[in-house]
């Protein structure tokens, strides 16, 4: 995993009382990704304009394909181990990756 893909992984409920697949995508550098975890942000397809988020296009992308228009939620960052992602969706361009990580140091000032 690098920072910008997009992938799909399984993400427990708060009450782990179990689990359900979500797309989120990783933020933390490649040296931390070499580990065994990686710090990601949601993925939603609910676009209403929230703070600390940035829409997600198809256009947006690099590579791989975004099935509906979606928000990227730097709010919400969480750590996962590696072994909870089923596959890459896609790839943010470095610009959509940018913003992302612009929004998220915003929830840290």
């Amino acid at each position: 995993m690098n920072q910008g893909d997009l992938v799909l992984l399984k993400v427990p409920f708060t009450d782990l009382s179990s689990t359900k697949v979500r797309p989120a995508v990783v933020v933390s550098n490649d040296l931390l990704n070499s580990g065994e975890d990686l710090v990601l942000v949601p993925v939603t397809s609910v676009i209403k304009d929230v703070p600390y988020s940035v829409l997600l296009e198809q256009t947006h992308l690099e590579q791989g394909n975004l099935i509906v228009s979606s928000r990227v939620r730097a709010d919400k960052p969480f750590t996962a181990h590696k072994l909870l992602v089923q596959f890459k969706i896609g790839r943010l361009k470095k610009a959509v990756l940018d913003e992302v990580k612009k929004e998220l140091f915003k929830v840290f000032e």
